[in-house]
């Protein structure tokens, strides 16, 4: 199969306002004849949702949780992008497109991130409309502050509750949709297959997680807002209960998968603290405009704070090491999450880290407290700082936070073209569920930006599109892949209850599938390495279906049903990323392959062989998958090696 990402010809300037220009409509009194499945209810699924019903189509909506408002964008911190330049600073669309691209490492297609820089104007104009409080300066205009990767302020916010926010205005649009009838909502319902028939998504599978039932529900197109695949590592910084099964079932049904090791390393993250935990704790990189992230100079020093000889207030100023300061002087504490999660790690292995475990750097806001005072610093961070005192027990405005990097966002997720379209004809995908946009890394504030702009400014051009082009007649129901598929999720339903005298739970497979993951396919990658994660998690797997302990029936309510889908899951995707991995012999963004770097010890991309997106067909139970490759054209943005020095 050849990839057709379907990138409009022209200057980049114009790709989209061309585009949809040239795209196929449907007229008002045609889209209420068709029915639209949105699987997912975070900013993408929401917004897209909400703008769908509003321009009359019928729309049925799905999340596992008990309610939309439960989506981890709710759980986003710091900020989301927009080039208003309301600072007056020489931001624009074009710098906020070359940002991104270069924050990338040159790994993200140049039509798809122009437009996002684009579409980011529109965004916070219809959030405001929405009611979103966000935070104004003195005079009333809205305020900003700066995110990593930039030299400019552009992340509008609310506190540190911005996901919470955009999401109850999202919510709100989308509520009003269900009240109007225009949106039929399911909560607590979870997809587990999507139905292709003759060629194209028509419908899904799922399982009603209170009664057990299974169902069928069609559509003329299908949606899947379904967020990223950070608990492939087990503990991420993303809900306990966000999942890759959607994503992963329709690539299973021909959607190829794109990118798939490349995941996000957050800088800034409570350390883990023990095997009891499920999930880490983000904090949010805009503590890094006043937050000075160091270690201590010496390994001495920081075993004598380990050992609890000294406290960090006993350390000197020429004792520390603010080593972002030092090592990129042009951005300081506000380079990019890879490169700040990297020279944390090194700072770690080198010796220098504190904390109980060793594993930990500091992020200090001393010297902001005595320029601005804590109740400015307070009324800027004061819920973080909360968060961190009431997790740690320590006071963040007495001593420096202890932080060090976790796995945070995917880039890597369902291949998608132009259009939001996957291989798979009426199958879409949205927000952090495809791959599309930020390469090799993604800047702060970013994933807000772009699932709101998948769902309120490009899908309902982009699906019209295809809408147009298979017409309005009803899907047929009664089609044989309905019945076929379904009886499919019930079979391998009853696989998973028979395995009730194995001696390992399903959330112990979990935690050692995160261990292989983070240790071999983690910040830092070696062929050696990622050669033993292939074979762990190939038997890892075949011991899963032997022993893996899942109790009770599909009848009920059962955690242990559902955990055991989506680890089966996680395992087969675990396995994709480290081919992915392991194909990919360069550094670049936060994938560091130890044989390819600078003398410096920073990435070292290789153009000349991996300028592509990869995009994976899967080809059958235990077989390989296929790699095809989308190769990336840069007409506008000169590939260079990065440097924030």
């Amino acid at each position: 199969m050849t990839l057709d990402a379907k990138i409009p010809q022209g200057p980049v300037a114009e790709k989209w306002s061309k585009h949809k220009f040239n795209l196929k409509l449907v007229n008002p009194s045609n889209k209420r004849k068709y029915n639209i499945i949105i699987v997912g209810t975070g900013l993408a699924g929401a917004s897209a949702a909400a703008s769908l019903a509003e321009l009359g189509y019928n729309v049925t909506a799905f999340c596992f949780q008990d309610s939309p408002r439960r989506a981890h964008s709710i759980a986003a911190q710091g900020g989301i992008n927009a080039a208003k330049n309301y600072r007056n600073d020489g931001d624009s669309v074009y710098r906020l497109f070359y940002d991104t691209i270069k924050g990338g490492d040159y790994r993200a297609r140049e039509g798809n991130v122009y437009r996002l820089a684009e579409v980011s104007v529109n965004i916070i104009d219809q959030c405001v409309a929405q009611g979103v409080p966000f935070a104004r300066e003195y005079g009333g205009l809205l305020d900003t502050r700066s995110f990593g990767g930039t030299q400019v302020s552009r992340t509008f916010y609310a506190r540190g509750q911005t996901g919470q926010q955009l999401l109850l205005g999202a919510y709100s649009a989308l509520n009003r949709q269900i009240h109007e009838g225009k949106v039929k909502m399911y909560t607590r319902t979870e997809m587990l297959d999507v139905v292709v028939a003759d060629g194209k998504a028509q419908g899904i599978v799922t399982r009603n997680l209170k009664t057990g039932e299974i169902e069928t529900h069609a559509g003329h197109a299908v949606l899947l807002c379904t967020g990223g695949y950070s608990n492939v590592f087990y503990l991420s910084t993303n809900a306990a209960g966000s999942n890759v099964t959607a994503a992963w079932r329709a690539h299973k049904r021909g959607a190829f998968f794109g990118n798939p090791c490349f995941t996000q390393i957050h800088p800034t993250c409570i350390p883990v603290t023990g095997t009891h935990q499920s999930k880490l704790t983000l904090m949010s990189e805009s503590l890094r405009n006043d937050g000075r992230v160091w270690a201590p100079k010496t390994k001495e020093t920081a075993e004598k704070l380990r050992k609890g000889e000294i406290k960090v207030n006993d350390i000197k100023e020429e004792d520390r090491d603010y080593f972002l300061e030092r090592k990129y002087p042009s951005f300081g504490n506000l380079v990019p999450r890879d490169v700040a999660s990297r020279n944390a790690k090194e700072a770690v292995d080198e010796g220098r880290g504190v904390g109980g475990s060793g594993v930990a750097v500091f992020l200090d806001f001393k010297e902001s407290i005595e320029r601005l005072g804590e109740d400015n610093v307070r009324a800027k961070y004061g819920n973080l700082f909360d968060m961190y005192y009431q997790i740690t027990d320590e006071n963040p405005y007495k001593m420096p936070m202890r932080i060090y990097p976790a796995v945070h966002y995917t880039m890597g997720g369902l291949w998608v073209d132009y259009n939001l379209s996957t291989t798979i004809p009426g199958l879409y995908a949205l927000g952090e569920a495809n791959f599309s946009d930020h390469g090799a890394n993604r800047l702060g504030a970013s994933a807000l930006m772009q699932g709101l702009a998948d769902g309120y400014f490009v899908i309902p051009y982009t699906l019209g599109d295809y809408l147009a082009t298979i017409g309005p007649a009803p899907v047929n129901a009664s089609h044989s892949a309905f019945a076929e598929t379904k009886q499919q999720v019930i079979d391998t339903i009853k696989k998973m209850l028979s395995l009730k005298n194995g001696n390992k739970t399903v959330t112990e497979y979990h935690r050692e599938l995160g261990h292989i993951m983070w240790e071999y396919c983690g910040m830092a990658r070696s062929e050696e390495g990622l050669v033993k994660a292939r074979g762990l998690i190939q038997a890892l797997k075949e011991d899963f279906w032997k022993n893996a302990i899942i109790v009770g029936e599909n009848e009920e309510v059962n955690d242990s049903l559902e955990k055991a889908g989506r680890v089966a899951d996680f395992i087969e995707l675990g396995a994709l990323m480290v081919e992915d991995a392991l194909m990919r012999r360069e550094s670049c963004g936060g994938h560091f392959r130890v044989e390819s770097q600078t003398p410096e010890g920073e990435a070292l991309r290789n153009d000349d062989d991996f300028a592509f997106a990869a995009a994976w067909e899967f080809k059958g139970e235990n077989q390989p998958e296929e790699l095809h490759k989308e190769e990336l054209v840069y007409e506008n943005v000169h590939l260079t090696q990065r440097s924030y020095k």
